[in-house]
C-alpha cells in the first residue's frame, strides 16, 4: 500500500510540474500563466491598459488574474486527485 501511495504522489507531483493553466482579467486585458505549482510563469498585459494615471486598475487586474489562476489550479488538482483516489473522498482535499 505505501508503494501505491508513493506511485501515486510521484504521479501527481509529475502532473503538477507539467500543468499549465492560463487566467485573464479585465476581458482579456490581462493574462497570467501558471504551473501546477501556482509559479507565475508569465503575465501578458495589453498596452492599451497601462497608463500612468491609472496604475491602480492595472494592479487589481494582475491581482485578479493571478487569483484565478490558483484557483484554476486547485480545482484541476482536486480533479486529478479524485480521479487517482477512485472517488475517494478524504477531508481538505476533496
Amino acid at each position: 500500500m505505501m508503494k501505491q501511495a508513493q506511485e501515486m504522489q510521484e504521479r501527481l507531483q509529475k502532473q503538477m510540474a507539467g500543468m499549465r493553466v492560463e487566467a485573464t482579467a479585465g476581458g482579456g486585458m490581462v493574462t497570467v500563466v501558471v504551473n501546477g505549482t501556482k509559479q507565475v510563469q508569465s503575465v501578458t498585459i495589453d498596452p492599451e491598459v497601462v497608463s500612468k494615471d491609472d496604475v491602480e486598475m492595472l494592479q487589481d487586474m494582475i491581482v485578479a488574474a493571478v487569483n484565478d489562476a490558483g484557483r484554476k489550479v486547485d480545482e484541476q488538482l482536486s480533479q486529478s486527485m479524485s480521479g487517482l483516489m477512485g472517488g475517494l473522498k478524504i477531508p481538505g482535499l476533496s
